[in-house]
């Protein structure tokens, strides 16, 4: 049965995965990461600065340029409770859309102490509403600082790294501390447009000296942008694929890469997506001819692929939306054996993990 014709179910993404191969930092060099080859029907094990040789002249590269904002941040309610909130979204006016994790929710009016609060060196912000709506899941809030700074400067003050939540450095019970290297190797070393809770993190294997062997090949480059929201750690709760709700992020493509792409296909070169957040937004702009806006798009094995021809990506958690884009991609078949064959030889999973390259299944 192809995967066009079978129903697929939440379980069908499932698989066992020893904890001990969840990365929890980087490897000492971006580059010294593992590649599984996974572009025929026999995986090749390899070293991800073997990459330039597996593209061609002509083939067009696209990477996701987000930056990650640091924007976690933890407070207290006027009771004295604490608080830990993750910043998804800036609006005008000082107001921020963010996740709240606290045992007791506040209600509107309520005022919130960030970072120690205004009275001893942080800020203070009021909760507006629910967001999008009253029922919504999120918090809508207006950050207030003595000095006037904006959200952006305060999240660079006083905010923290949103870690994945599989990565563990739990210390005296508190919370997940980012660590000094976490500033640099959280970021890709492109990223430029901040709006992103989470890294992009096919991405971050990619170096100044796979970037120029890339160049020096005539492998072509360019960037989207899609602002990772915290949406992307969700858990799928329906085994009925139908019924699960994708949450929705802000994506653009410039002018520049449109261009680009168009040159790639009149040349016969083939468009690599780095990571499944560039595949999102290229096949959300081919689907809505919108090259600018918000995605909420669902890619589940039968998805009809029309601009990514090929895919670097980490390993990803089970029973996740991503395990199913990459199924729907590369063949469901073909990627759990892969997955087999990477738990066996011992890759490293997800964010600070090893990468795989997949070919389009025809």
């Amino acid at each position: 049965m192809t995967d066009t014709a079978r129903v697929f179910s939440l379980s069908d993404f499932d698989f066992e995965l020893p904890e001990t191969l969840i990365a929890q930092h980087p490897v000492p060099e971006r580059s010294a990461s593992r590649l599984l080859d996974g572009r025929h029907s026999s995986p090749a094990d390899r070293i991800f600065r073997d990459l330039p040789a597996l593209l061609s002249a002509g083939d067009l590269l696209v990477f996701n340029d987000t930056r990650v904002l640091r924007a976690r941040i933890f407070g207290e309610k006027a009771s004295g409770g604490r608080l830990e909130l993750l910043i998804e979204r800036v609006l005008e006016g000082n107001e921020v859309v963010a996740h709240m994790k606290v045992s007791k929710k506040p209600r509107p009016g309520a005022t919130l102490h960030l970072a120690g609060g205004s009275a001893r060196g942080g800020f203070d912000a009021t909760l507006l509403s629910r967001w999008p709506d009253e029922d919504g899941p999120l918090f809508r809030l207006a950050l207030r600082a003595p000095d006037g700074a904006t959200a952006w400067e305060l999240m660079e003050r006083h905010g923290h790294l949103p870690l994945p939540p599989y990565i563990e450095r739990r210390q005296d019970g508190d919370h997940d501390p980012d660590e000094a290297e976490d500033a640099e190797r959280y970021q890709t070393v492109f990223a430029a447009r901040p709006g992103a809770v989470a890294a992009p993190t096919a991405a971050l294997h990619f170096d100044a000296g796979v970037l120029e062997q890339l160049a020096a090949r005539g492998v072509q480059t360019a960037s989207v942008t899609l602002h990772v929201g915290a949406g992307t750690f969700q858990p799928v709760k329906t085994e009925n694929l139908a019924e699960h709700r994708m949450h929705s992020e802000w994506y653009d493509i410039p002018a520049a890469t449109l261009a680009a792409l168009e040159r790639c296909r009149q040349r016969g070169g083939r468009v690599v997506a780095v990571g499944t957040t560039t595949v999102r937004t290229l096949e959300s702009w081919a689907r809505s001819g919108q090259a600018t806006g918000d995605t909420a798009i669902f890619i589940t094995p039968g998805f009809a692929f029309q601009v990514v021809d090929l895919l670097i990506t980490n390993f990803h958690l089970p029973r996740s939306t991503l395990m199913m884009l990459v199924s729907a991609f590369a063949g469901y078949e073909h990627v759990m054996r892969l997955y087999r064959h990477a738990v066996e030889q011992r890759y490293r999973f997800f964010s600070y993990g090893d990468a795989m390259l997949l070919e389009r299944r025809p």
